[in-house]
């Protein structure tokens, strides 16, 4: 047990960097006054100017449209006012702990040079499709997922997917298979990004990321209380006023370190608080079905949750985009290659059991 600023919690798996902390390099100690490491020698590139993917957006179609879905899966945008003011670019290198390299802020939010603080954890050369993309089409997909594919909760965790997978999911977006229960919610580029993209560089890219080790980055923690959060760009961030509220029937999913976060360091992971005896109660659902009442995950994802041939793993994988996936299945949003397979056995799901399902998956190990 642990209390934190008045919140009691069970400690249920620890942060990415704890179990593997070779992921993240020790920072080296700089004396007081000195100038910071300069940034890595990269090779010369154009800058472009950043697209507006909003006018190539594809929306859910209507009826797909379910504005009673749970807002702590389909967080929306920031509300005007709401956020934090972004911090002007002065054109001075910021750095994160443990990386030798240093990028603007313009920079790290380049999507047609995009950061890659950490090469040592992913293959290496990256395709430019992940770090570059296609100016004027489509940015880079590292800008999003991240070079390692780790991604965040507006987005998904691409790493180490299968090939046909990925690429499957390419051609649904691309077809007009996959929207999102809720308009403007996570897709927002990556409809245009498959509708641009060629064939070689999806390719390409799909076979980097998969080639990216699953490491644990998700800390699950069940709690009664949590930390009152607010929206920042589809993402939930503690309150900067500080508080606690009661956790409910909800998943609350919060970067360990926010400023690192929008830095885009992969080396950060996440916390997520699920409400107490979720992960149990998951664990039965997804190994015997509620004891028949669905369907039981490891029948198709593997005894392991690890996937099974282009079947994907769902263990370790962050909990607010598998909840989203099991919604728009429900909904029929998602309607792509292979989602009748999804579809038969979320149609019982109630939201509690989706809690208690992505709470346990969450929990284990990749």
């Amino acid at each position: 047990m642990l209390a934190i600023a008045g919140i009691t919690l069970t400690v249920v798996v620890g942060v990415r960097a704890a179990q593997n902390p070779t992921l993240v390099p020790a920072a080296q100690p700089t004396a007081q006054g000195t100038t910071p490491s300069p940034q890595t020698t990269q090779p010369a590139r154009p800058q472009y100017p950043r697209i507006d993917t909003s006018k190539m957006q594809l929306e859910a179609e209507p009826e797909h449209q379910k504005p009673d879905l749970p807002s702590w899966a389909y967080t929306p945008v920031t509300p005007p006012g709401k956020g934090r003011p972004r911090t002007p670019d002065d054109g001075a290198l910021q750095h994160v702990p443990g990386s030798d390299k240093g990028y603007t802020r313009a920079q790290i939010g380049n999507g047609y040079n995009v950061p890659d603080w950490f090469p040592n954890l992913h293959p290496n050369p990256v395709p430019d499709a992940v770090l570059h993309g296609k100016p004027g089409l489509y940015q880079g997909c590292g800008l999003c997922h991240l070079p390692t594919g780790f991604g965040r909760p507006e987005n998904i965790s691409i790493n180490g997917l299968p090939v046909g997978y990925i690429m499957q999911q390419f051609e649904d977006f691309k077809n007009d298979r996959r929207h999102s229960s809720v308009p403007n919610m996570a897709l927002i580029t990556m409809i245009p990004v498959a509708k641009n993209i060629s064939p070689e560089e999806e390719k390409e890219a799909a076979e980097y990321f998969s080639k990216v080790k699953p490491t644990k980055y998700i800390r699950v923690v069940e709690t009664d209380t949590v930390p009152k959060t607010r929206p920042n760009s589809r993402m939930l961030v503690p309150d900067e006023d500080g508080g606690t509220e009661p956790i409910g029937n909800r998943v609350i999913e919060v970067p360990e370190n926010v400023e690192l976060v929008e830095m885009r360091d992969s080396a950060v992971g996440f916390v997520a608080y699920v409400p107490k005896g979720s992960i149990k109660k998951g664990e039965n659902i997804v190994q015997t079905g509620d004891h028949g009442r669905v369907a039981a995950c490891v029948i198709c994802h593997g005894p392991t949750l690890k996937g099974l041939g282009d079947i994907p793993p769902l263990a370790g994988r962050s909990p607010s985009p598998m909840a989203r996936q099991i919604y728009d299945f429900k909904t029929g949003a998602r309607h792509g290659t292979n989602a009748s397979l999804m579809q038969g056995p979320v149609e019982k799901l109630t939201d509690t059991d989706i809690v208690n399902i992505v709470a346990y998956l969450a929990s284990l190990d990749q």
